[in-house]
């Protein structure tokens, strides 16, 4: 039995949907680097699907391209606090700032790992 103010699944999964494009956007028009990440992840898929690539390859640098999204969204979102809370100089925005940078490092340096790995398969033939 359903309770009062409960909501369905469906309504919940919309709402998330719903919420997930709003910040999707609101990082479009906000952020640069994510939409050179988007570039980059664009290039970066069509030449995995292009080149004759094995399917976890493929697979490989296609998720890791996602991850770099992932993280550059984080990172968009702690910026976005981070100036919130302290809007003038402080050390410790400054590192959240940059621990955050570096979690979008990390993530294009594995997705970077994964081309070279892929690029020297199809070089050892």
């Amino acid at each position: 039995m359903r309770q009062p103010g409960s909501r369905s699944a469906v309504a919940h999964v919309a709402d998330s949907l719903r919420w997930s494009l709003a910040g999707w956007r609101a990082a479009w028009a906000s952020e640069r680097s994510l939409r050179l990440w988007v570039l980059a992840n664009a290039v970066s898929a069509g030449l995995a699907l292009i080149l004759p690539l094995g399917i976890w390859q493929r697979g490989a640098i296609i998720a890791l391209g996602v991850l770099v999204l992932a993280a550059e969204l984080l990172n968009t979102a702690i910026e976005t606090v981070v100036d919130m809370v302290a809007p003038g100089p402080d050390p410790r925005a400054a590192r959240a700032k940059d621990c955050a940078s570096a979690a979008v490092a990390l993530a294009a340096i594995a997705a970077g790992t994964a081309w070279a790995a892929a690029l020297w398969s199809l070089a050892a033939g």
